[in-house]
């Protein structure tokens, strides 16, 4: 199984058309945040659908030192994951998905989750981190791409992963994160393939 961006090249950055957050006069600010295209092929015999996830793995574990210009994140703290995208039961006849077909543009709140044309939307890790924030608390479905700290010393990896499933449809309720779509994978997974993306705000990031 194969897989490919027309929107960027592996382990190379990710352009800002891509990113949540961009860099602004007086800091970040929101990005035009468009789905990336995606391709796969050579798909494993008795795939019946597919599902994507995009997870970003290095995300701080202090969330007291983020966005503050008076410190900045460490390069060598603990990380952990922080999931960007969620699309399951994506039709085994796809074989692509073009630029902003599954996002575009960063809204507060959220996008939809639920059934599209193209798959069926999970909630991504926005969700959690604007939990507490009253204008900005809700589900985020679909796409919604990078805004690392811009202290961050840590360059962000994005890596992009295409799962070909031997069921049509994963058992999942209406409302889903990356983690439950992963569970209800187990057993199903006949194949997979991954595309790496860098991206950060700080001026000269850590490899």
């Amino acid at each position: 199984m194969k897989i490919h961006s027309d929107s960027f090249n592996d382990g190379q950055p990710l352009p800002p058309e891509f990113a949540a957050g961009v860099p602004g006069d007086d800091g970040p600010v929101p990005g035009p945040n468009r789905s990336p295209h995606l391709a796969w092929s050579e798909l494993p015999e008795g795939t019946q659908s597919m599902a994507i996830v995009c997870h970003d793995r290095d995300v701080p574990t202090r969330p007291d030192l983020v966005n503050r210009s008076d410190v900045t994140v460490p390069y060598d703290i603990p990380r952990v994951d922080f999931d960007h995208w969620v699309l399951v039961d994506i039709p085994a006849s796809m074989h692509e998905l073009a630029v902003a077909a599954d996002g575009e543009g960063f809204m507060p709140r959220g996008k939809q989750p639920g059934p599209t044309k193209h798959g069926r939307r999970g909630i991504n890790d926005f969700t959690n981190w604007f939990a507490d924030d009253d204008d900005m608390s809700g589900d985020y479905g679909g796409y919604d791409g990078p805004w690392p700290p811009f202290n961050d010393e840590r360059l962000h990896h994005y890596v992009f992963t295409v799962y070909a499933l031997d069921v049509e449809q994963l058992e999942l309720g209406e409302r889903f994160t990356g983690g439950d779509a992963l569970n209800a994978m187990e057993g199903h997974v006949l194949d997979l393939a991954s595309i790496v993306a860098t991206y950060s705000l700080h001026p000269d990031p850590q490899e």
